[in-house]
């Protein structure tokens, strides 16, 4: 790798993949670089590779992103941002290829899904593939115009591909979101709409979950996410994965943490970050808003 690490992100997947759109769009002065797996991409910020690490962690259409939660608690970073980014897929292929000509789409297979009814209504049959960016290399190298990928914009500009269509995923709303990684802690500054996300682990005793969360409720603490691992191999062990939009220093969350470490035989904050302004709209429309 070439250039400075302070001005390099890490990411996964290959060039042009929506996660190297994301990583362009925050950090549009930063060079990106490619990682085969998320655990390149965390090694490369905790090795000083990179200063940055651009994680997908969910799509409003796919669910959670796989394997990303259980790496994040013993990557060694932390979470210093948090970005929406909308997922805008184009029908890629060989400059001089027309739809009609179009027989096979290749796609990771969320993409593919994603863009069901555009498939069904031109009778294209999915190819499911690693990466929607990987996908549209392998379009370019083949060189066979009946042969299309699903992929970023940015995937074509990087392959010399053409858009022979545009926004074809079934869903108005698919979003990514991403977060922002980093070796050194960047707490939000109280006052400002903040996420603060955390681990941990209740006591193996009856309605330790229940026991744990009522200080969320009793103390007004807006939780938007709350997902469960098993941890060890083990049925009995489960670690829990959360998200409020709340900033500890306060006294709403600080309340409910202490509560939480009561009942829990660990607590582990990930991140402090500022809310997104497309989290903090969307809190406006539900009568709410973060933090």
């Amino acid at each position: 790798m070439t250039g400075d690490p302070a001005q390099t992100i890490a990411f996964q997947g290959a060039p042009g993949a929506y996660s190297d759109l994301a990583c362009r769009r925050v950090f549009p002065a930063m060079t990106t670089l490619p990682c085969a797996a998320f655990e390149d991409a965390f090694a490369a910020v905790r090795d000083g590779a990179t200063a940055l690490a651009m994680m997908p962690i969910e799509n409003s259409v796919a669910g959670r992103v796989a394997d990303i939660h259980h790496l994040m608690p013993d990557s060694g970073l932390y979470i210093i941002g948090e970005h929406f980014e909308r997922v805008e897929h184009h029908l890629l292929a060989l400059p001089g290829a027309t739809l009609d000509k179009i027989r096979t789409v290749r796609s990771h297979v969320h993409a593919l899904s994603q863009c069901r009814d555009f498939l069904r209504a031109h009778g294209l049959t999915p190819v499911v593939r690693a990466d929607t960016a990987g996908s549209a290399a392998e379009i370019k190298e083949l060189g066979d115009p009946s042969i299309a990928a699903i992929a970023s914009e940015l995937a074509g500009q990087i392959y010399g591909l053409v858009s022979l269509a545009e926004n074809i995923e079934d869903a108005e709303h698919n979003t990514t979101r991403f977060l922002v990684m980093s070796r050194e802690p960047k707490r939000a500054p109280r006052g400002v709409p903040t996420v603060t996300t955390f681990v941990f682990n209740v006591r193996n005793v009856p309605a330790a979950l229940y026991k744990a969360l009522g200080g969320f409720a009793t103390n007004g603490v807006n939780m938007t996410k709350l997902e469960s691992y098993m941890v060890g191999g083990l049925f009995t062990a489960t670690q829990f994965y959360a998200d409020v939009e709340a900033h500890p220093d306060d006294r709403p969350l600080k309340l409910a943490l202490e509560e939480l470490a009561f009942f829990s035989t660990e607590v582990k904050i990930l991140g402090v970050y500022p809310a997104h302004p497309a989290r903090i709209a969307a809190g406006q429309q539900n009568g709410g808003k973060p933090g």
